[in-house]
């Protein structure tokens, strides 16, 4: 890597170019989220991330996307434009699951909506080509992951090929990108060919796709053709694309439209400690930029928080993080995450409270894997339907973790809310004790989703006894450390083959423990993700048919178990705003104190 004067904020003006020492810019970043710098938000990372190899970076947030003079303020990069549309798919930040706007983005200032267009990455995209004809185009992100290939959108109600089509972008990155960005741009810079970039996607014209030789590294999907056609080709699709996300032993992807065809390289290897630490540490402001005069919520809920890992092994068929962030969890070192400790401490907004330390979850750090054996597997889940005896996640590294910094002197409070996985928290009486006794901020969020054995399958989620179990532990744990603390059970509604007589065993739970609910989630399918190819085709991932709820009148008698168990301050959400909220660790506030409290939720 060059040495280079990072400067405070990436560069958003001429001014600010002139005042960073830039003559013009090398690479511009385009984003559909206000601009925070911080290691949260996956423009910032890249961005420090592409200045720490030598180039100048600027980046344009939110930009009038009607106007392309919008993204002429600091002139024409040398060597290309990176797009984003920010931390969600700009579909799920847009809409809700009735499909209809939202009232909030948390990414954007004072939480006002209205600073994306749907879509928001194809539209970023073809802006570009308007105001910079001829300059290279990267496309990543979360959007980017979800879209790389032909996919079911539940907005629109229809198929939609890859983003590559619409974009015309001239590649795509998928995944977290640190590995691929920096070779895209030096390959842009040096005019070469873009073939062969672990983690990233292209679409060949006519005459490339001739010529491409396909060997045993890849394996052919479903033409978007066939998928128009016949509506089981997205299961085969999906089925194939989980078959290999694995990064040690995955194959690259094909897809063809018409007479063009889409290549897919395989997913690149994770960042190891090392290299994650490196990430987290880059001279980040940490803060948003100092243009914006009002809070951004996404902000709030993780400036006083720590991201210690990154993936996670569910793999549930509801979730797209796997299909962004991988399977294989990997975490930072210990040393890592006390400098970041300090470094928050130090922040005049720090009153002693440190409101998560996790990522997916709040048990995951330091999961172990013979990387070996990995390359062989072929699963979607490292714990279902039963855990790989490959994966090792003891907890004891956690628990070292948490003494250390409790030991801070300026720490009051450290609290674990980013929920913990209960299938993995039974095998860790050590770290579970530990959490109950001293990581509780009064609720602690636990995820069974649903309690019918038939729908918990479909989810890819342990069984209901499990929770069970788990309720009972949390119980005898809080009396034994004199604590009055309450679970913060998440259920969705209206999952593919849940019927109401699924959803009742939900029901009756809710009503034999009185509990009142403050977030209400009713299921969306989010691209890309097995939960959607159930969905689009009324079919269990082995062919066999199922119930689906579609229309809102379907829909109406499941979501009313749940709202009529929700507290008054309830709040509408679902799997996909999750999410995100899994990916950075989204905080929850102690409780207010004072008199005995109703068990209630607020947890993602």
């Amino acid at each position: 890597m060059n040495t280079i004067r990072q400067p405070e904020f990436l560069p958003t003006t001429r001014a600010e170019m002139e005042q960073a020492g830039y003559e013009e810019l090398d690479i511009l970043l385009i984003t559909g989220d206000c601009y925070v710098d911080h290691p949260s938000f996956g423009v910032s990372i890249i961005g420090r991330w592409l200045t720490s190899f030598g180039w100048r970076v600027g980046l344009i947030a939110q930009p009038d996307w009607t106007n392309p003079d919008a993204l002429k303020i600091m002139g024409r990069p040398r060597i290309g434009c990176g797009v984003t549309s920010g931390n969600m798919d700009s579909m799920v930040n847009i809409y809700t699951v009735g499909r209809r706007r939202r009232r909030d983005d948390c990414f954007s200032e004072n939480g006002e909506p209205g600073h994306r267009p749907p879509h928001a990455l194809t539209v970023y995209a073809q802006q570009v080509r308007q105001a910079f004809p001829g300059l290279k185009v990267m496309v990543g992100g979360l959007e980017a992951s979800f879209r790389r290939v032909a996919h079911y959108d539940y907005w629109q109600d229809k198929l939609r090929p890859s983003v590559l089509l619409d974009s015309k972008a001239d590649i795509l990155v998928y995944g977290m990108g640190e590995r691929p960005t920096p070779e895209v741009f030096r390959r842009f810079e040096n005019d070469l060919p873009l073939d062969g970039i672990r983690g990233t996607a292209r679409l060949l014209g006519k005459k490339a796709a001739e010529e491409f030789q396909a060997s045993d590294r890849y394996l052919e999907l479903p033409s978007y053709e066939e998928t128009l056609r016949n509506r089981d080709a997205l299961m085969t699709i999906q089925k194939e694309l989980e078959a290999e996300m694995n990064p040690f032993g995955g194959r690259g992807l094909l897809q063809r439209y018409g007479d063009r065809l889409l290549v897919i390289e395989p997913p690149p290897e994770p960042l190891d400690s090392a290299e994650l630490d490196r990430v987290h540490e880059l001279p980040y402001a940490r803060r948003p930029h100092p243009k914006y005069q009002g809070r951004i919520p996404a902000y709030e809920t993780i400036k006083d928080s720590i991201q210690a890992v990154r993936g996670c092994p569910g793999g549930c068929a509801f979730c797209g993080l796997v299909a962004h962030q991988g399977r294989h969890v990997m975490s930072r070192s210990e040393d890592s995450i006390l400098r970041e400790l300090d470094t928050i401490a130090r922040q005049p907004f720090f009153r002693g409270t440190i409101s998560d330390v996790g990522g997916a979850a709040g048990n995951i750090y330091q999961s172990h894997y013979n990387f070996e054996r990995c390359a062989k597997c072929r699963r979607s889940s490292c714990l279902f339907p039963v855990p790989c005896s490959n994966y090792v996640c003891t907890g004891l590294e956690m628990l070292h973790l948490l003494r250390r910094m409790r030991m801070h002197p300026k720490v009051k409070h450290l609290y674990i809310n980013s929920g913990i996985r209960l299938d993995l928290a039974l095998r860790q009486p050590e770290l579970l004790r530990e959490i109950i006794q001293h990581h509780v901020s009064g609720h602690m969020k636990v995820a069974p989703e649903h309690l019918d054995p038939h729908v918990l399958k479909l989810m890819r989620k342990s069984s209901a006894e499990e929770f069970y179990r788990f309720m009972e532990v949390f119980e005898k744990l809080s009396r034994e450390a004199g604590k009055e603390q309450y679970l913060i059970p998440l259920f969705i509604s209206n999952f593919p083959g849940c019927t109401e007589k699924e959803m009742k065993t939900v029901d009756d739970f809710l009503n034999r423990h009185k509990w009142s609910l403050q977030q209400v989630q009713d299921y969306i399918p989010l691209p890309m993700t097995m939960g959607a190819a159930m969905y689009y085709t009324g079919k269990a991932p082995d062919g066999t048919p199922i119930h689906v709820n579609r229309g809102l009148a379907e829909r109406r008698p499941q979501i009313g178990v749940l709202k009529k168990r929700r507290s008054g301050n309830a709040r509408e959400s679902d799997p996909a705003t999750r999410c995100w909220e899994k990916n950075f660790h989204r905080s929850n506030h102690p409780p207010r104190r004072g008199g005995k409290q109703r068990p209630s939720g607020d947890g993602a």
